[in-house]
């Protein structure tokens, strides 16, 4: 069924259809009780839920729900207007887990209510932000110097014989960026675990206000940095579609070669990571880091960095690659391909390595279903979604990626996963490659001139779906929220934790490879 028909049936009128994407604004007595629906009967996953601040267009917040039909390959955003005076809604958390995330942020950040959360503690703003402080209302400026609070955060705690507590960060030994853990444990076997993020917030939405969709590229492009490319499609499609620009099919090949490359790149890091960091098997990880520092080598031969970055721009590519360029590509992966099948079936022909990995940290399908988890941890229980697919855009069309999915769920599933989409993308770069060589357009880049206009952009990064909105007016922009999929994962370790012991911990982590950065905009 479209997202039209799926509307009517709630009686929904005003309705706007452009490309792939269905817009309505509804009533906000109504919002929950349709987005409950529309995920639960129809089955559209909820992809973000963001808040805008539209005061000084009609003295209102906007709330604006994006939703996921893969059946039609179509987008749903379901907005609602609230009066300045009073924003406030019926929270959709209580019926769509999905959304708790997303309603905690856009409380911290514009002061929404959503009455009805049944967790409204905060998620952005640490302890040393004063209430009442909203850093994304149009009338806080970037650089306000804020007092220094101490708003106490209660951290869940279990009570009983035996249960005591494990804090774990914010500060780690190793050099990944700062969160909190906090386990309650009975022995060795947790019973719950609460993570604590945005310890170092960057401020990028409030950052991209007023700036130029050039200007702000560099800033999208470093969102998460090892996931350049992924971010960077997903703002310029955004900014392609307001702009009414096409983008030439010699340019759709390369950004497509980017993601793969990039895909690769960072799942041999987390054979390595997951294998030789999360279980000591060091063999892995010293094999697996020589081999993905070929494919950064590769990137800095042909785009200058070592973060497949700065080729994506609007309306294109930033530069072509010649012939040399291309033909190191496929030798390179090929090695690398080959080099890591010997190196993980060493690996998985090890009943240590296999008892570390089989069982531990089971996402169940339902739970990642709920919890609105997107990307290669979903598909490795089970949950056959990706964008490249479902929601294609450009030369994607064309490739007719083959998903690759488990279904136990553990940490053993997602490796397995791991290893096969590899085997995928070398040989969707092997099709990209040869349409480049048939390629006789030259053409890389369409003038891309933004004017007034929203849209979306949405692109499978290796870590997941991306979700881009965007908003400009008279050729800057006013709003943008790229939704990096670890804001959707972070939540999964509360499912993926309890039952396991403690030393699991770090595996189950691993195994889901989630930014910190990329959360922390």
């Amino acid at each position: 069924m479209n997202t039209i028909e799926i509307l009517k049936k709630y009686k929904v009128e005003n309705i706007t259809e452009r490309e792939n994407l269905v817009t309505a604004i509804i009533n906000k007595d109504d919002f929950a009780s349709i987005a409950t629906s529309l995920v639960n009967e129809d089955e559209l996953p909820l992809s973000s839920l963001y808040a805008t601040d539209d005061r000084g267009i009609n003295d209102t917040y906007g709330v604006h729900a994006l939703f996921a039909n893969d059946a039609s390959h179509e987008w749903l955003l379901l907005s609602i207007e609230l009066a300045a005076t009073d924003p406030r809604y019926t929270s959709l958390t209580a019926t769509v887990m999905a959304a708790h995330w997303y309603e905690r942020y856009l409380h911290d950040m514009f002061g929404i209510l959503p009455e009805g959360h049944p967790d409204l503690r905060r998620l952005v703003s640490h302890e040393n932000v004063p209430e009442n402080v909203y850093p994304l209302r149009k009338d806080f400026t970037w650089n306000t110097k804020m007092e220094h609070a101490n708003v106490p955060y209660p951290m869940a705690h279990v009570k009983g014989d035996g249960v005591y507590e494990i804090p774990v960060g914010p500060i780690h030994a190793g050099i990944i960026e700062p969160g909190h853990f906090r386990f309650n444990v009975a022995g060795e076997r947790i019973v719950t675990l609460e993570g604590k993020l945005f310890f170092t917030h960057k401020g990028i939405e409030k950052l991209l206000e007023g700036k130029t969709p050039l200007e702000a590229l560099p800033f999208i492009e470093r969102l998460s940095g090892d996931m350049a490319a992924g971010h960077a499609t997903a703002y310029c499609q955004a900014v392609e579609s307001i702009a009414a620009c096409s983008v030439p099919r010699r340019a759709q090949l390369l950004r497509a070669l980017m993601l793969e490359l990039e895909r690769i790149t960072m799942h041999i890091h987390d054979l390595a990571n997951i294998g030789g960091m999360g279980t000591g098997f060091s063999f892995i990880a010293a094999n697996g880091f020589r081999i993905k520092e070929r494919l950064v080598r590769l990137s800095n031969d042909i785009l200058g960095n070592r973060f497949w970055r700065g080729l994506i721009v609007p309306g294109g590519v930033a530069k072509d690659l010649g012939t040399e360029q291309l033909a190191k590509i496929l030798p390179t992966l090929k090695a690398a391909q080959k080099e890591m099948a010997k190196i993980t079936k060493i690996a998985l022909s090890s009943e240590g390595f296999l008892d570390r990995l089989q069982t531990t940290g089971v996402l169940p399908i339902a739970a990642a279903k709920a919890f609105g988890g997107v990307g290669l941890p979903v598909r490795a229980s089970g949950f056959d979604r990706d964008v490249r697919r479902d929601h294609p855009n450009d030369i994607y069309k064309e490739l007719a990626v083959k998903i690759q999915t488990k279904n136990t769920g553990d940490v053993y599933a997602r490796y397995l996963t791991r290893i096969d989409e590899i085997d995928e993308s070398v040989r969707l770069i092997e099709d990209i490659l040869k349409k480049l060589e048939d390629n006789d357009d030259k053409n890389i880049i369409n003038d891309c001139q933004v004017k007034d206009g929203f849209a979306i952009g949405a692109v499978e990064s290796w870590r997941g779906e991306i979700v881009c909105a965007l908003y400009c007016k008279d050729g800057k922009i006013t709003r943008c929220f790229p939704r990096d999929p670890s804001f959707c994962n972070w939540a999964l370790f509360a499912i993926i934790g309890p039952g396991n012991i403690v030393p699991d911990f770090p595996l189950c982590n691993k195994s889901l490879d989630l930014s910190y950065s990329g959360t922390d905009m």
